[in-house]
């Protein structure tokens, strides 16, 4: 079945076509480590997660990278201000490594949380690969493309005719209408490659042919991708707001550098909003995954929540609508140990075709909601990544102490005794377990939120 993709390289609809017949190249950004990620940032990895799993539930293998920025990541994005690292590692007395290790190790468990597949996945860091990152500017300087100012090695955009081309960017519209200063750079989307440490002797600095310093945050990504995945590659993943600027130079440095293209498809996830408005610190609204544990909400629901919404569909979280997600998997999982019956063919049909539809996820969840046996369901989780069978053992498995009460409250209702059997029902729903009585009895189960609260 063909595979169709929106290349935000042309802005358009492609069937997927990989340079081995067997074998998909994805590079995905990752990361800078100083700080713990966001459920915003995560959407981006679900994109990853998801492309790789369609991938494989088609028949191609996949080979995947995924890099860890741990310098050159400067604050504002732009070449200019302290290296986010540092600044984190000068603030809390510790030193890059130690606050780098920290925030990729709370990054993994996030990944393990939100079940990416990482298995045979690259995670490079920036700071073991400055070689490679000085051998491409080398190749950028003899081919005249950089100049030097003050402050570092610069890429001159004005002599890569196609500069601006992912995305279509407006150049002048960069500049804002007003004058901009530029300072030392020939142009407005001038970048830098290195950086000189200056007079301020620095955590992680390195010696170069221009002098001692550290690279741009930009040649990091062309240097990783190419060592690790070749040049071209098949995929390049972000989110949207690396269109502009990071994706762009690394387009023009890494083309600039060996005549061919860094990678042929490039997909890009919309924002994630949070109650109408952009997730910012100042607004208290920037959640982490640890917070919805904190709050009862699973990961995993937290991944459903986002499947309900084209990857490239801005949108918006609230609380309702998470735990309204949660409602919906948590009833799916709950079920799931006693559904009989035959595999659904056609609905089967119908989701491949959905998620080789530029991954239509919102259908996808749909036709899982529609379906009646596991058979179906489990291959339908193969992509979905919902881990239904483990959350269904989660929810069944009752602890001893609960199922002690649970007896109790049956002894209650035998006698008649609703007063005590009301009592115990309180007390288990108070644990964090719903009860549910039918003609046979009472069943009991445990509640994602509860599963959640233990995760935190």
């Amino acid at each position: 079945m063909d595979i169709k993709l929106q290349n935000t390289l042309g802005n358009k609809n492609e069937i997927f076509k990989s340079l081995k017949s067997d074998e998909v190249s994805m590079y995905h950004c990752g990361p800078t480590v100083y700080h713990f990620v966001h459920i915003g940032n995560l959407r981006h990895y679900l994109l990853a997660d998801i492309l790789r799993r369609t991938f494989e539930y088609f028949g191609l293998s996949v080979k995947q990278v995924i890099n860890i920025t741990d310098v050159g990541h400067l604050v504002g994005d732009g070449d200019e201000g302290e290296d986010k690292v540092e600044k984190t590692a000068k603030a809390t007395g510790k030193t890059a490594a130690e606050i780098a290790e920290f925030y990729e190790n709370a990054f993994h468990k996030d990944l393990r949380d939100f079940n990416i597949r990482t298995e045979d996945t690259v995670f490079p860091k920036a700071s073991e690969h400055i070689k490679e990152q000085i051998e491409i500017i080398k190749i950028l300087e003899e081919k005249d493309f950089t100049y030097q100012t003050s402050d570092g090695i610069y890429f001159d955009t004005s002599k890569f005719k196609d500069y601006g081309k992912l995305g279509n960017i407006n150049l002048e519209g960069l500049k804002g209408g007003v004058r901009v200063e530029i300072g030392e750079k020939k142009n407005p989307t001038d970048f830098a490659l290195w950086k000189f440490s200056g007079d301020k002797k620095r955590l992680q600095e390195w010696e170069s042919p221009w002098g001692i310093g550290f690279p741009g945050w930009h040649i990091e990504c062309s240097a990783m991708s190419r060592k690790y995945l070749g040049q071209p590659f098949d995929i390049h993943t972000s989110g949207i707001d690396h269109i502009p600027t990071h994706h762009n130079n690394e387009i023009a440095q890494s083309e600039a550098a060996f005549s061919v293209p860094l990678a042929n498809y490039w997909l890009h996830n919309e924002f994630l909003s949070v109650d109408g408005q952009k997730m910012s610190k100042s607004l208290g609204n920037t959640y982490t995954l640890s917070d919805l544990k904190k709050k009862g909400i699973h990961p995993l629901s937290f991944r459903y929540f986002l499947l309900t919404s084209n990857y490239r569909t801005p949108t918006n979280f609230t609380w309702e609508a998470i735990e309204g997600a949660q409602n919906a998997l948590e009833k799916i999982a709950s079920e799931f140990n006693v559904l009989e019956g035959a595999l659904h063919g056609h609905l089967l049909e119908e989701f491949e075709e959905a998620m080789a539809n530029d991954l239509d996820t919102p259908v996808a969840l749909s036709l899982l909601q529609k379906a009646t046996d596991q058979e179906t369901i489990e291959k339908m989780n193969k992509v979905l990544g919902l881990n239904i069978l483990e959350l269904s053992k989660q929810i069944n498995q009752i602890p001893e102490e609960i199922m002690d009460l649970v007896k109790q409250r049956e002894t209650a209702r035998e006698k008649e005794d609703w007063k005590t059997s009301d009592d115990l029902r309180d007390k288990i729903e108070s644990k964090g377990f719903r009860i549910m009585d039918n003609e046979f009895g009472s069943v009991v189960q445990n509640t994602l939120a509860n599963i959640a609260k233990s995760l935190a």
